[in-house]
């Protein structure tokens, strides 16, 4: 712990101070310690690097830009920097893991893939890299997600993926998730499963983060480019089991002088028993194979999460961020449906970009945060707002 105090990593059991570990049924852990293995020896493998970076490169069309936004700095009184994910192949920062991850797959020699999604934008990039390489593909994605992210479904199904509903639960995230790994403990031998974020049982938590890690790494030389100092004043980004702030964070956790500010959703309002702000609303325990920090009832009952965002509709984060919250490494905020749809609003309108609604909570939190006029602020758009242009629409018919 006092290691671990001084430098933010994880140890070789999968934890994060008290946070992560690998909670699994028996019939699992083959596949996990399978993972784990080859994962730690492929990261060093030079061959594996090459190919990685050649695809990010080529494929994906990284670097994502950079893009110093004058008239949205202009508002806040403040320099704003906006990390371009959305300018990815696919649409979104999971364009990263995938790529990863399908390069682990062939090397684990797996035939079929699985993956859970809720705003689409993981099962977009998981359905691509698997026509890509030619492998099957199902994805599970609650019922409840298919229908307000249609046009994410009709992408994974033209690139030839098989969607299979969760009608369980609250028929969103979680429950997609619970319904990939009952896939996964039936299907043990030829299957891998691409988890979308830094969540589950180690190492996908540390695996997930380094292949996001490219984020940051782009970052660095990019602010040192643009301001002549790698290191921003903060980094914002959105915040469900947390994938894209774990990516922006990486290269950053050890900078103290950095501020980490991860943004929540709201949804209705904390209080108001239609929420997903996990710091806020969560305690101490298990969910989908690491220990963390999640929603749940005094009898460790999952409490269902609420956001307009399906990609922040979960009960839980990912234990790397539970363990910056929880060291008061990171700063938490939260941002309501509302707030969420007027920052959409407000961004496309000053900057042009129209940002996924999951983006739109970061951006939301500029109204609750006073930075200097001197400081740097980069804020990193983890997807783009097609998926999410019914909402956006009819919210500015109501407003309008």
């Amino acid at each position: 712990m006092n290691k671990l105090r001084d430098k933010i990593s994880v140890d070789e059991q999968g934890y994060y101070g008290e946070f992560g570990g690998a909670y699994i049924p028996e019939m699992l852990y083959g596949n996990v310690e399978e993972i784990r293995k080859v994962y730690v020896s492929f990261w060093q493998d030079k061959a594996f690097k090459q190919e990685f970076d050649d695809l990010l490169k080529d494929f994906v069309g990284r670097p994502s830009p950079l893009y110093h936004a004058k008239r949205l700095s202009e508002k806040f009184k403040t320099n704003i920097y906006l990390k371009r994910e959305d300018l990815n192949h696919t649409g979104s920062h999971k364009i990263n893991n995938t790529i990863g991850q399908i390069l682990l797959a062939k090397k684990l020699n797996k035939k079929r893939i699985i993956a859970e999604t809720g705003a689409g934008q993981h099962g977009v990039a998981t359905a691509t890299v698997c026509a890509l390489m030619g492998l099957e593909c199902i994805v599970y994605m609650g019922s409840v997600d298919i229908e307000r992210q249609a046009p994410n479904v009709s992408r994974m199904k033209m690139l030839g993926a098989e969607v299979r509903p969760a009608l369980s639960g609250s028929k969103t995230l979680k429950d997609a998730t619970n319904e990939a790994i009952r896939d996964w403990i039936n299907n043990p031998l030829d299957t891998h499963y691409i988890i979308g974020s830094v969540v589950g049982p180690h190492p996908y938590p540390d695996m997930v983060a380094k292949f996001q890690s490219v984020i940051s790494e782009e970052m660095k030389w990019q602010l040192k480019e643009k301001t002549g100092n790698e290191n921003p004043d903060a980094i914002i980004a959105c915040i469900g089991g947390g994938s894209n702030a774990a990516g922006a964070f990486y290269h950053y956790l050890n900078e103290k002088d950095v501020r980490l500010i991860a943004v929540e959703a709201a949804g209705h309002g904390i209080d108001s028993g239609e929420s997903a702000a996990t710091s806020v609303l969560g305690t101490k325990g298990v969910i989908h194979g690491s220990r963390t920090l999640l929603m749940q009832t005094e009898e460790g009952q999952i409490i269902e999460p609420y956001s307009i965002s399906a990609g922040l509709d979960y009960p839980g984060i990912g234990p790397l961020h539970a363990h910056l919250i929880e060291t008061k490494r990171a700063e938490t905020y939260a941002a309501t449906d509302k707030e969420a749809l007027q920052a959409a609003l407000e961004i496309t309108r000053l900057e042009g970009i129209i940002p996924a609604l999951e983006t739109a909570h970061a951006f939301a939190v500029l109204h609750k945060i006073s930075f200097n006029k001197a400081d740097v602020v980069v804020l990193n758009v983890s997807g783009r707002g097609d998926k999410d242009l019914a909402n956006y629409i009819k919210f500015i018919e109501t407003n309008e």
